[in-house]
């Protein structure tokens, strides 16, 4: 249950990723369940932002967040893109990306919290891959947009503060605002390269994300199409401008880039976890993308 209280309890949950600043070699992944400490477990939880927030170590959690801000100012790094906050925008975080924000002191915005098995059996109501919205995590909307997603928001807060929660209806409601928020999203993709991917591609792109810790040839993904490493080279070159070696390269790199800032994996498991032959080669795949040693990059502030 959530609620006014979630100040003391999500505001606690919070200080945990804060304090974790002065720990160079530790970041939680954050499980929703923590934010239900001592409560009936949730699958959603909702939480009002009035004010500066400071998390300046990147972490991630393990469930879907879609914050909402009207009146708002600051920045927010998703997966290391830094992205202005400002009125009338929605901001989204899925699960496993890496995220820290410093909001400023005069915001007001409205946060949901959705767990990983709810948000993956409504996610369809974005309409979109992932993969799209991890291009556009932040929408600059219209105020009637932000008018309307409010009111659902502010529903699902009445509805959570009821004794007895109608789970039904706050997911009903979660629909609606991911219908709207995909109806705002094709606006951007229509305009964007992204929006114009094959059928192909857009397998190509889930496979990466099934198989990329131990599958780095484009070779592998292309007998999984059913085509060969040249035709899917041709057409990654077409509709992305890459290479599909260069696509499968940008994954790896950011899974080192999040476990390197957002989990206590030495480099030496790092290495095992992408299934790199050895140390040096991961470090020689590190430094030629980021010109950055991975050991550099763990500790350099700038993301």
């Amino acid at each position: 249950m959530i609620f006014d209280e979630a100040g003391m309890m999500l505001d606690f949950c919070f200080s945990m990723v804060e304090n974790i600043n002065d720990k160079p070699d530790y970041f939680p992944v954050l499980n929703i369940q923590e934010f239900n400490k001592g409560r009936a477990e949730r699958d959603v939880l909702f939480h009002e932002l009035h004010g500066e927030r400071i998390i300046e170590k990147p972490h991630k959690h393990d469930f879907f967040i879609v914050i909402l801000f009207g009146q708002a100012k600051g920045t927010h790094a998703i997966d290391f893109v830094e992205h202005q906050i400002a009125d009338h925008q929605i901001h989204l975080v899925f699960p496993d990306q890496v995220h820290k924000w410093h909001i400023g002191s005069q915001t007001i915005g409205y946060q949901l919290m959705i767990g990983r098995e709810l948000f993956e059996s409504i996610s369809p109501s974005l309409r979109f891959s992932a993969s799209y919205y991890h291009q556009h995590p932040v929408m600059n909307i219209s105020s009637e947009i932000y008018g309307r997603l409010l009111y659902e928001v502010k529903n699902i807060q009445r509805e959570l503060g009821e004794e007895k929660v109608f789970e039904d209806l706050v997911n009903a409601r979660i629909r609606i605002m991911m219908l709207l928020i995909s109806r705002e999203a094709e606006k951007i993709f229509r305009h964007s390269q992204t929006y114009n991917f094959s059928p192909l591609i857009s397998k190509f792109i889930l496979l990466i994300d099934s198989c990329f810790k131990h599958e780095h040839s484009v070779a592998f993904y292309a007998s999984k199409l059913n085509i060969s490493s040249n035709y899917l080279n041709i057409i990654c070159k077409k509709h992305l401008q890459l290479s599909a070696s260069s696509l499968i390269q940008n994954r790896v790199l950011l899974e080192a880039k999040r476990l390197l800032k957002a989990s206590d994996l030495s480099i030496k498991e790092i290495v095992y976890e992408l299934d790199f032959y050895d140390q040096a080669s991961f470090s020689k795949f590190f430094k030629l993308h980021t010109g950055m040693t991975p050991s550099q990059f763990r500790v350099n502030k700038v993301d």
